[in-house]
């Protein structure tokens, strides 16, 4: 982890583990701070924009990379 950017290795974990592992992350950030989540689940595809809206944390981007889904979240 660097200091403005935290980095979540979610690759072959089922829901709900990557969420799970994402919210303990963020709760240790400092808002503005940005968590980069790697994960391979299809169902990441829903769950993160869900979790955002849920949590007020910030969705910047969510992409699909090889066979890979990543996801940038701002830390509100």
């Amino acid at each position: 982890m660097t200091e403005n950017k935290y980095t979540l290795d979610a690759r072959g974990l089922q829901c709900p583990t990557p969420i799970i592992r994402a919210k303990k992350i963020l709760s240790k950030m400092e808002t503005g701070k940005i968590l980069e989540i790697t994960a391979t689940d299809p169902g990441s595809l829903r769950d993160f924009p869900s979790f955002c809206q849920q949590t007020g944390h910030q969705l910047l981007s969510s992409e699909s990379v090889n066979d890979n889904y990543v996801f940038r979240i701002s830390r509100s």
